[in-house]
């Protein structure tokens, strides 16, 4: 067990000192917003390059994952809103803003520094394949979904307007022109590929460093019956059914990337969550499903990563 927790706890230590330094006034909550702005727009597409125009197309584009991972989280997303919609009565946009929850992991804050300590380097591999799932499929559906609550537009409008947006996204550059470079074998200079290396390698700590600091000031109190199940559909019910789909359905035969494809499915809520919903009204509570579900993932990670070493899968 003491290995497992070499793992997690200088990644929960990270996020801590965010929090605490945050908290302590030592950065302004606004600091965070430009460490994550950094981390997005530089560091996370330089990481998500390197990972992929270093390998083979064959190794980076597994099908097995990426079908696996969007079979679960459809079922996921569609099961999130079924819950909210029939059994809490609740509007459309409230019905996405909680499968959003239940669905979309912090595959790159908290997800890929994780992957990297417990899998190595085929962690870059990983997160490029759930970026690819999450900025091209769950996202937008997800958002057009709320979007039709409201009756001004067409769902497909909506769709291919969250689509245009999606692609001004570094990261999503980062993937195509990563596998543009693994497609042709290409290789960049010695002196640019270690500048792009070192702003690759930023991403692991600051990353952690701004999910601790944005947890400050998140509400929490009255939002039980709301959060409860976003946070125990995040953190049990989708990786049960990755677990499912990879076991009955669409098998993983790389162990490595079964493993990623069960911790990804494991992580807590995305960082982004409350921005995604702040404009139907419920940032409050996505603020509060992320930090419930951000702190509870220490006991469910480290819970999942024992079981992953003491059963084989």
């Amino acid at each position: 067990m003491f290995d497992i927790l070499a793992i997690t706890v200088p990644i929960y230590i990270a996020i801590a000192l965010g929090y605490g330094l945050t908290r302590w006034g030592v950065f302004a909550k606004s600091d965070m917003r430009v460490f994550g702005g950094f981390v997005v727009k530089v560091a996370m597409p330089a990481l998500l390059f390197n990972a992929l125009s270093q390998r083979s197309l064959n190794d980076v584009l597994n099908s097995d994952y990426l079908s696996a991972y969007t079979v679960a989280s459809l079922i996921t997303l569609w099961l999130g809103i079924a819950w909210a919609l029939k059994v809490l009565k609740e509007s459309r946009s409230m019905s996405a803003c909680m499968a959003m929850g239940m669905t979309c992991p912090n595959s790159g804050f908290v997800g890929y520094p994780i992957l990297l300590l417990s899998l190595g380097p085929i962690a870059g591999v990983a997160l490029a394949l759930n970026m690819i799932v999450e900025n091209l499929l769950i996202i937008p559906l997800l958002l057009a979904w709320a979007e039709t609550g409201s009756g001004r537009q067409r769902w497909h409008a909506i769709l291919m307007q969250t689509l245009k947006g999606m692609f001004q996204n570094p990261m999503i550059w980062g993937i195509v022109l990563g596998l543009v470079f693994s497609w042709y074998g290409w290789q960049l200079p010695p002196s640019l590929s270690r500048s792009v290396s070192l702003f690759a390698q930023a991403s692991g700590a600051l990353s952690l460093f701004v999910i601790g600091g944005s947890l400050v000031g998140l509400p929490v109190k009255g939002m039980g019956a709301k959060v409860a199940p976003i946070a125990l559909g995040k953190l049990i019910v989708h990786p049960l059914i990755v677990w499912a789909v990879i076991t009955w359905f669409v098998p993983i035969e790389d162990p490595v990337l079964r493993t990623a494809v069960l911790l990804t499915c494991a992580m807590p809520i995305m960082g982004i969550y409350p921005i995604f919903t702040q404009k139907h009204g419920h940032d409050g509570l996505s603020a509060a499903a992320l930090l419930v579900t951000t702190m509870a993932s220490f006991v469910t990670l480290n819970g999942m990563l024992w079981f992953l070493k003491t059963h084989s899968i």
